[in-house]
């Protein structure tokens, strides 16, 4: 049996023109795609009329195909033959379970490569005017998942270096567990009135930012309804926003992008 090639793409963080050429090409050649709810379906759009299109969305606690199976899928298409895109929100290497997919296909013999794409810890704060450096704010920058629980045995983060030697932090799938992150800085020695900001469907149209101090940013999410996907994100950079919110501005103005879709 002749093997395809599987392509691992990042599809950006949500804006379909934020996609790489390369991505772009991929989407274009694929006999098949599987894709990830936080793809923007319009990318779609550029498959070929005959290629297979296969949802691999997650939720929350609530997955349409498990990752097992997706495994499956890929060792199966390309062992078809097929050219297999597999496409994924932001970029693939960060908290886009890339690692463990690759590791399948090498170990299958199923030739692949990984197409970089935008991470939304980056896009999503530049959209909303915060640049996650600054030579007069921020030297250092991490990103970090927000799922983990010390009550659930998940929380493996050093919370001391985070809150002490990192001046802006992203946290990916944060949102549902705002709470637990705002203390566990505070407590290893964050200032409570460190800027902070939550940003909802960054890149996209429905794009909604709610920013405030460490200590007050969890009613500040309640009370503007945010909910997933959204990024959180602390440090001083955050107080650019005001002077640098060049989206949300365009967008009153109609002023976005060229041709944007």
């Amino acid at each position: 049996m002749i093997n395809g090639k599987v392509y691992l793409v990042g599809a950006g963080p949500g804006d379909p023109k934020l996609i790489t050429v390369y991505g772009m090409e991929c989407i274009q050649q694929a006999d098949v795609i599987l894709y990830d709810r936080l793809v923007n379906e319009e990318l779609l759009k550029y498959a070929k009329a005959e290629a297979e299109l296969i949802f691999c969305g997650k939720l929350p606690g609530k997955h349409q195909i498990i990752q097992d199976q997706i495994h499956q899928l890929l060792i199966e298409k390309a062992s078809q033959g097929k050219t297999v895109t597999r496409l994924k929100g932001g970029d693939p290497c960060v908290f886009g379970r890339v690692g463990e997919e690759a590791e399948i296909l090498a170990e299958h013999g199923i030739h692949y490569e990984i197409v970089p794409g935008i991470t939304a810890g980056i896009a999503a704060p530049a959209y909303a005017g915060i640049p996650v450096t600054h030579r007069d704010y921020a030297s250092t920058f991490a990103i970090v998942t927000g799922h983990g629980r010390a009550e659930k045995g998940e929380d493996q983060l050093n919370w001391s270096a985070l809150a002490g030697g990192i001046d802006t932090i992203a946290f990916y799938m944060g949102i549902g567990n705002l709470p637990y992150i705002v203390s566990r800085l505070i407590e290893n020695g964050k200032s409570p009135d460190t800027k902070a900001a939550v940003i909802q469907w960054g890149t996209t149209a429905k794009q909604k930012t709610v920013t405030g101090s460490l200590k007050e940013i969890e009613v500040r999410v309640l009370e503007a309804g945010i909910t997933h996907p959204a990024i959180v994100l602390v440090g001083d950079v955050v107080g650019l926003r005001e002077k640098l919110r060049w989206f949300q501005e365009a967008e009153e103005k109609q002023l976005v992008g060229i041709g944007r879709v």
